[in-house]
């Protein structure tokens, strides 16, 4: 079995085979958010303290940090914001950026082992990344892609995830600190995308014995009723072997459907973190029906 540890100044998050599925709270990027884009860019962070308390409300485990904002400092925001977040929470932060100076800057103000995000299979990227990731005693992302582009077929992507677990180990990186991104294409243009991730992800738990994630959010694009689609994908790809997610922990269906599956995969002794969840207390004086309505405008607000 393989556990990768991360971990902040003061908490430790386990991803392993054996052990509940790890969310990873994907709202602190501006990539498609112009509000928070523009917000971050002029330095006014309070869009990203109230995602930060969001996610955690709704149940992440860790937070994704990018700051990948046209025409701006990023390497100075993304420090900046990582060290917000850390004086917030702490829960571990994945460092996401495809600037390598700006992954730097992050991981240099970080206080813990965080989780870089990302190096592919590209030469350039491995001899720029993998050094980092050494020196800052970090896990990463490794995404199974290369300069070749996404191949439709598993068996390539597999050996690009290979290359990058063996490069990791010539930079002296195990390969419990490499959690692979086999990238989930979108189910409405390719149509075993979601085969392909499942047959993926359990080749790389048997074979190479590494953790897995993705951008989980990634398959249902185009799509009508988004959260339906992406709700099933998360449980059957924790079926498959899938150990973590960059997701939205907002969506209480995709939640309800990760929570669900730790249980029917045993990751949730006793369904314990299932029963504290959902078990029905009615408060002294009140009849179900308003002790229902309280509990949907809770969720209600949790989400919006």
């Amino acid at each position: 079995m393989t556990d990768t540890v991360i971990s902040s100044h003061k908490k430790e998050v386990v991803i392993g085979f054996e052990r509940p599925f790890v969310v990873i709270g994907e709202r602190i990027n501006p990539t498609g958010r112009k509000m928070l884009a523009a917000e971050m860019a002029a330095g006014d962070f309070s869009r990203v303290i109230a995602d930060v308390q969001a996610q955690l409300e709704a149940g992440a485990h860790m937070l994704d940090v990018n700051a990948g904002i046209p025409l701006a400092d990023e390497p100075a925001i993304l420090a900046e914001t990582v060290k917000l977040v850390q004086s917030l929470t702490d829960v571990p932060l994945s460092i996401d950026s495809s600037i390598v100076a700006a992954l730097e800057a992050g991981l240099a103000v970080y206080q813990g082992k965080a989780l870089v995000n990302s190096v592919t299979g590209e030469e350039d990227r491995l001899e720029a990344v993998l050094p980092l990731v050494k020196k800052y005693g970090a896990a990463v992302v490794a995404i199974s892609n290369d300069e070749t582009g996404i191949s439709q077929d598993p068996n390539v992507r597999f050996e690009i995830a290979r290359k990058i677990v063996n490069r990791a180990a010539d930079y002296g990186i195990p390969a419990c600190d490499v959690i692979v991104d086999p990238l989930v294409m979108p189910i409405g243009a390719v149509s075993t995308a979601g085969r392909q991730v499942f047959a993926l992800c359990h080749r790389l738990q048997k074979e190479l014995k590494v953790n897995t994630t993705c951008g989980a959010s990634n398959v249902s694009f185009g799509l009508p009723n988004r959260n339906g689609i992406n709700a099933a994908f998360m449980s059957m790809a924790i079926a498959s072997g899938m150990t973590s997610a960059i997701t939205n922990p907002l969506h209480a269906e995709i939640m309800t459907a990760i929570m669900g599956a730790d249980v029917l995969m045993g990751h949730d002794q006793d369904c314990m973190r299932w029963i504290r969840k959902f078990r029905e207390v009615p408060p002294a004086g009140a009849d179900g029906v308003e002790a229902r309505g309280r509990r949907e405008t809770r969720r209600r607000r949790v989400e919006a």
